[in-house]
C-alpha cells in the first residue's frame, strides 16, 4: 500500500516541469506554515507542492514547509498568512466557522459522506468561500479532503447514552457541538498534542479520520473506533493576496499548475490512505467496526439538529451551496 500511495505522487513531482522562470536574481523564500506532521499525507501532499513550486519557478520563488506547528501553532497559521508574518499556509477550513459560518459547510453531519459527494460539496462552496477569503486578504490555491470521520474512544460505546461525561477532542464549532448534544464534555486539543492529551487522559475520546489515529498511535491510549463516516473535513491551502498580486503572470502559472496536481495527488492519497489506516488501528490493538445500530440511529438525529443549527447560522449563502450540490448529485 506505501508504494501505491508513492506512486501517485509522481505527478506532483514531474509536473515542476511544466515551465521554468529564467533567472533567480529576485529570488523569494516563502515560509509554509502547518498543522500537521511531517508523515501525515497533507502535509507530504505539501512537501511537494513546495517543491514543484521551487523548481517550476527556477527557484525565483522557495518554499520551504514547516509541519507540525513548528513556525505557528494551527490557531494561528491563518492570521499570520492574512497579516504577512507568512505569505503562505494550510489550514483545516473548518477550523474557521467561528469567523462565517460558511466555513464548516463540509462538518454538516451525514450531508456528504463518501469522497465522490465532498467533492461535489466542495465545488458548490468554492466559489463562496474564495469571495470571503478575498475579503480577508486570501487567495485560495488548493484544497484537500480527509479520510471520513469516524468516532474513538477508549472503551465500548453503543449508544449516545453511553457518552455522557467523556472528555471530547473538539478542534472545530462542529465537533464542540456534537460534545454538547451527547453529553459530552469538549477540550480544544491541536492535532499536534493529540497523543499527549490521550496518554495524560486530558482528552478520552475524538471524532476524526483514520489517519489521524494512526498517524498518532491513538491504540496507545484508545481502545475502540467506530466507522460512522459523518463528514469528510478539508484542509486548504492559502497565500497572502498582497504577495500573490506581487507574483509575474509566469510564476502564478506555475504555482497554479502545481496546486491544481497537488490537490488531483492528494485527494488519491486520502482515498489510498483511507484503509490503509482503517487495518492501522486494527493491527496496533484497537476494535474496528460499524456502529451500533442504536448509535447510528442517535447520531443521524443529533446530525439532523446540526444541520438545522448550521442552515440557519449560514442563511441563504449556505442554503444556496446545499442547493448546488444536490442538484449535482
Amino acid at each position: 500500500m506505501k508504494m501505491a500511495i508513492a506512486k501517485s505522487t509522481t505527478a506532483l513531482a514531474l509536473s515542476a516541469t511544466f515551465v521554468f522562470a529564467a533567472g533567480a536574481s529576485n529570488a523569494e523564500k516563502w515560509d509554509m506554515p502547518m498543522a500537521y506532521s511531517a508523515s501525515n499525507f497533507h502535509s507530504e501532499t505539501g512537501a511537494e507542492f513546495a517543491a514543484c513550486i521551487t523548481e517550476g519557478t527556477g527557484g525565483e520563488i522557495e518554499v520551504v514547509t514547516h509541519p507540525g506547528g513548528s513556525l505557528f501553532a494551527g490557531d494561528d497559521i491563518k492570521r499570520a498568512v492574512q497579516t504577512g508574518q507568512a505569505p503562505i499556509g494550510e489550514r483545516l477550513l473548518s477550523s474557521h466557522q467561528n469567523e462565517n459560518a460558511l466555513f464548516g459547510y463540509d462538518s454538516v453531519p451525514f450531508l456528504a459522506t463518501s469522497f465522490d459527494d465532498a467533492e461535489k460539496l466542495w465545488s458548490a462552496a468554492r466559489p463562496s468561500l474564495e469571495e470571503i477569503l478575498a475579503e480577508q486578504n486570501l487567495t485560495l490555491l488548493y484544497s484537500v479532503p480527509w479520510p471520513p470521520q469516524g468516532l474513538y474512544f477508549d472503551r465500548e460505546v453503543n449508544s449516545v447514552e453511553d457518552m455522557e461525561g467523556i472528555k471530547f477532542r473538539s478542534y472545530n464549532n462542529a465537533t464542540a457541538r456534537l460534545a454538547e448534544l451527547t453529553g459530552m464534555l469538549p477540550v480544544s486539543i491541536e492535532a499536534a498534542e493529540i497523543s499527549q492529551a490521550f496518554a495524560t487522559g486530558v482528552a478520552e475520546s475524538m471524532i476524526s479520520s483514520g489517519a489521524t489515529g494512526y498517524d498518532r498511535k491513538v491504540w496507545e491510549s484508545l481502545s475502540h473506533f467506530y466507522e460512522v463516516d459523518a463528514w469528510l473535513p478539508r484542509n486548504y491551502v492559502f497565500v497572502n493576496s498582497d504577495v500573490w498580486d506581487g507574483v509575474s503572470d509566469a510564476n502564478k502559472e506555475v504555482v497554479l499548475t502545481c496546486a491544481e496536481t497537488a490537490a488531483e495527488v492528494g485527494l488519491q492519497r486520502s482515498k489510498d490512505y483511507t484503509q490503509f489506516t482503517v487495518d492501522g488501528l486494527r493491527e496496533g490493538g484497537m476494535t474496528v467496526e460499524p456502529a451500533s445500530d442504536q448509535l447510528k440511529a442517535d447520531l443521524v438525529e443529533i446530525g439532523a439538529t446540526m444541520s438545522a443549527d448550521w442552515l440557519e447560522s449560514v442563511g441563504d449563502e449556505g442554503a444556496a451551496v446545499i442547493d448546488a450540490f444536490k442538484a449535482a448529485q
